[in-house]
């Protein structure tokens, strides 16, 4: 019997937004601020076997992120369950888990700690994160002081060496020079080909999607529409898309 890394059951997340007008009535205290719910993923379920790599896709809005991240433990459910049965795990993405005020070289220390390695670990594998992300002299730079490719190149390469049981990728893969783009896409298809690592893949990019995944996942307005063999799913909402 195969060994289940995730369970989702029955999840549902909103988010509260306000209106601006409401927040001026409120400074001017002629009125409580009006907030509005919007579910974001609405009571979505579905399990990724160990070893598995599962595809995301979906037009924007349609609660790719807002799923990866209640994954990651960053946004907790309103309702339903998540069950990652004891296994570590890791996202990369932009904007997400570094330090602006600290350096490279620090935030990958602190990433690894966070990931749940232990300072000698992260000290370890450090070399190999650094030369990876090929950053130069920026790995002692604060990282506010990075572009959006140097900073994914530092999240992908703390995530792709410092190994975790699953690893939630998003969009990370389109960023970068075409030169990282080969060396990121070619790790991430050896990380793959392990067959040990449970993968969870949010992109646009139905090509990569195709090539790489076991599984894809089609969600529309925070509901999955389909989810089963990539070109099956794919060329249905290819067509959704025309």
């Amino acid at each position: 019997m195969d060994e289940i890394a995730i369970t989702v059951k029955d999840l549902k997340i909103r988010y509260k937004s306000v209106q601006a007008y409401s927040i001026k009535k409120s400074l001017l205290r002629l009125k409580s601020v009006d907030t509005k719910a919007f579910e974001a993923v609405r009571g979505v379920s579905f399990e990724v076997k160990k070893g598995e790599i599962l595809g995301i896709t979906g037009k924007n809005g349609s609660g790719k992120s807002t799923l990866l991240r209640a994954l990651a433990n960053i946004f907790s459910p309103d309702e339903g369950t998540i069950d990652l049965h004891g296994h570590s795990i890791s996202l990369l993405a932009i904007g997400v888990g570094f330090k602006s005020d600290l350096t490279g070289r620090e935030n990958i220390m602190l990433s690894g700690m966070l990931l749940g390695f232990s300072e000698q670990e992260v000290r370890d594998r450090m070399p190999e994160i650094i030369e990876f992300a090929g950053l130069g002299d920026f790995i002692d730079m604060p990282v506010r002081t990075y572009s959006s490719g140097m900073h994914s190149k530092l999240a992908f390469s703390i995530t792709a060496i410092l190994e975790t049981d699953i690893m939630l990728i998003d969009e990370v893969l389109s960023v970068g020079d075409e030169k990282f783009k080969k060396k990121s896409y070619a790790k991430m298809k050896s990380l793959i080909n392990q067959r040990n690592r449970t993968v969870v893949i949010v992109s646009h990019n139905l090509g990569t999607l195709e090539e790489l995944c076991d599984t894809v996942m089609w969600l529309h307005d925070g509901k999955i529409v389909r989810m089963g063999e990539p070109k099956a799913v794919l060329k249905e909402y290819r067509e959704f898309m025309k």
